[in-house]
């Protein structure tokens, strides 16, 4: 059985997709952009600061939908520009600690 998830505590889908969907104990989720929940914007400012945008948004969905950030098997990470490259690390090192999931 699929179980849709949906908390205000992150964008709402902007088309006609789940913010995440649970089936059989994983929980598969959409692709994360640096909106802010509460006001439906694009986060300003750095990259790093973005991708803490982003984490936040991750770590809601997985919450809801019964996971967190050190249950994460496998990360895709797409950067308009590669010499952001650094600075998203440094905060993927930060947020996901000693977890270290696999990465495209």
């Amino acid at each position: 059985m699929l179980q849709r998830v949906q908390t205000d505590a992150a964008p709402a889908a902007i088309g006609p997709y789940s913010q995440a969907i649970v089936h059989n104990g994983l929980v598969y989720t959409a692709g994360q952009v640096p909106f802010d929940p509460g006001s439906g914007e694009l986060v300003e400012g750095d990259i790093g600061r973005q991708t803490d945008q982003v984490f936040d948004n991750l770590d809601a969905i997985l919450t809801a939908g019964g996971a967190s950030l050190s249950t994460v098997v496998k990360t895709t990470v797409f950067l308009q520009d590669m010499n952001d490259f650094a600075a998203m690390n440094e905060v993927y090192a930060r947020r996901f600690g000693n977890h270290r999931p696999a990465r495209s």
